[in-house]
């Protein structure tokens, strides 16, 4: 077929049959296709979330952008965020139609990472802990520690829901009622975190400094507040091109991530969508797990203070 000339929903789709990157074992048109497939699939996830995009275009490292690029039809959905970090405005992108996701795939926009609030808000609607085995741990070693955090949360009374990352690691996700105070779904994502930790220290650590991992699980509980967590559904820019994909708790065990590429999720859908019928409804965080939790260093506060004193010890032991 042409390398060009389509067009889908009034957008146009260029050099569809180039490689999506080095090693990605899939064209343009699959990750177009694929995005079209499951759109009804993923853009529940996605609407009404300032998203951002990890993007590879020929040629060039893959990059992460959130603000929009001044070429950006004006047909897409856009709001604008303050970010404090780099002290100016932000004009995030809404993905809450086709047309938009295609645009996005066209732009060869592989990943999507919304954030956890809706637009406008500050209430993140879940509370999630992403589980990151060791680079020389596999998948195995994240889904015990996911058994990990879902006892924590079922001594709680919570109940959760839980996908692959389309990596290695594993995502576990608490739908919340609205109007939570960030501060208070943060202190509860921390205390799970040292909970599971407890559970099993040879497996999991909260140890937010890589060298202090010792080849355990990382139970990241920073995904709070400002942070984003890739989608339910999205692709992956690694080999395959692997897709984070929702699995039933009593299947974790049977799966692999490399079971769910673009190639293969259409079909295992057929229509479906597991991730909506996975989630609980929403529920308000247990008192104990956020009492608990504003007793818990901000990881990454603790690092950074951890950081700066150890190299002052290694200046002062510094001949």
């Amino acid at each position: 077929m042409s390398s060009g000339g389509e067009e889908r929903d009034g957008v146009p789709l260029t050099n569809l049959d180039q490689e999506l990157f080095p090693g990605a074992g899939a064209t343009k048109r699959d990750l177009v296709d694929y995005l079209d497939a499951v759109r009804d699939d993923i853009l529940p996830v996605l609407r009404d979330r300032p998203l951002s995009v990890i993007r590879v275009l020929r040629g060039q490292d893959r990059f992460m952008q959130k603000n929009l690029p001044k070429y950006t039809p004006d047909w897409v959905p856009r709001v604008p965020v303050w970010a404090e970090a780099s002290q100016r405005e932000v004009q995030y992108a809404l993905c809450n139609d086709r047309r938009t996701l295609l645009w996005f795939a066209n732009q060869r926009a592989v990943e999507y990472h919304p954030t956890l609030a809706l637009a406008g808000r500050h209430h993140p609607t879940h509370l999630i802990m992403d589980l990151d085995p060791p680079d020389d741990g596999g998948f195995a070693l994240a889904v015990g520690a996911a058994r990990l955090v879902r006892q924590v949360l079922t001594d709680a009374g919570m109940a959760s829901a839980v996908k692959t990352s389309g990596a290695k690691g594993v995502h576990v996700f608490v739908p919340l009622p609205p109007e939570v105070a960030v501060e208070d779904v943060a202190a509860a994502t921390r205390a799970v975190g040292v909970r599971a930790e407890r559970l099993d220290p040879a497996l999991a650590t909260t140890a937010f400094i890589r060298e202090d991992r010792h080849g355990k699980v990382f139970l990241d509980s920073t995904r709070a507040g400002g942070a984003t967590v890739v989608a339910a559904y999205s692709p992956r820019a690694r080999p395959g091109v692997p897709v984070s994909f929702p699995v039933g708790w009593d299947d974790l065990d049977d799966v692999r991530p490399a079971d769910f590429t673009v190639h293969t999720v259409p079909a295992l859908l057929a229509g479906s969508d597991p991730w909506a019928g996975a989630m609980p409804p929403p529920q308000s965080l247990d008192p104990g797990l956020v009492e608990e939790g504003h007793t818990v260093p901000v990881a990454r506060v603790a690092a950074m203070h951890e950081g700066k004193r150890r190299a002052r010890a290694r200046r002062d032991t510094t001949p």
